[in-house]
């Protein structure tokens, strides 16, 4: 079984947004970027499960992104990965990342791709989809368990309420969240080993964007807080209902 494993860089979770050109563009500057967890802990670390227990033979990962992308696929490549495509192009539309993917993906006869249910950047929870659908591949989202062997995978994902087992023939797109493994960190045989491992740079396919961003706007600041004591019932009371105004 081939595995396919998407990557996304994503700012890390301690950095100071800010944007630029009347707010339309991120600001990358000084931004450290890392892997999108959903996509190293979960999806990553599963596909390399899959290979280490015979089930898999190859662990392959896919980003589309310019060169500074390369320092967050390398990390990948130290955590296990045989070797990493890079699609030479930037997008933040969900529908053309999948197509690009795609498009690289088709000639390759991947038995299962494997990304994080989204991204901690933007969100939007649809390149899994969107990608199967390119493909014409099965799909199963936000999985927290999965199993493959023998041309087919037995997945366990949450449903409202609690969880829904399902078995689906190989190949097969799942997007992976909480539960589906425990997260790895790189020890020194692996990062040197990533150094040397194959980084495959890729023309970009020609495809449709159908979404653009057009601003974005930082949340509002936050409001000083009011303390009250124990014995101050009736100015609490009155805080709530004339200036809270909740009741």
């Amino acid at each position: 079984m081939k595995i396919l494993v998407c990557i996304s860089p994503v700012p890390d979770t301690t950095t100071k947004i800010a944007f630029t050109d009347n707010n339309t563009q991120f600001n990358t500057q000084g931004v450290t970027m890392v892997i999108n967890p959903y996509d190293e802990w979960y999806a990553l670390v599963r596909a390399l499960e899959l290979k280490e227990s015979g089930a898999a033979t190859a662990v392959h990962l896919v980003t589309v992104g310019k060169a500074d992308a390369e320092a967050v696929i390398r990390k990948a490549l130290a955590l296990g990965g045989d070797e990493a495509i890079r699609i030479d192009t930037d997008s933040n539309d969900p529908y053309a990342i999948a197509a690009q993917i795609a498009a690289y993906a088709k000639a390759e006869q991947y038995d299962l791709v494997l990304c994080g249910k989204e991204t901690i950047d933007y969100n939007n929870g649809a390149v899994g989809a969107m990608l199967a659908d390119q493909l014409d591949y099965n799909y199963i989202g936000f999985a927290t368990k999965l199993e493959a062997a023998g041309g087919s995978a037995t997945v366990t994902r949450e449903i409202e309420g609690g969880e829904e087992v399902d078995t689906c023939p190989l190949p097969l797109v799942v997007s992976c969240q909480k539960g589906m493994a425990e997260a790895r960190i790189p020890n020194m045989r692996g990062i040197m080993a990533a150094r040397t491992k194959p980084l495959k740079v890729v023309a970009p396919a020609t495809v449709d964007t159908l979404t653009q961003i057009v601003s974005y706007e930082m949340p509002p600041a936050k409001t000083g807080v009011k303390m009250f004591t124990i014995d101050q019932m009736d100015e609490l009371v009155a805080a709530l209902h004339n200036e809270a105004k909740v009741i």
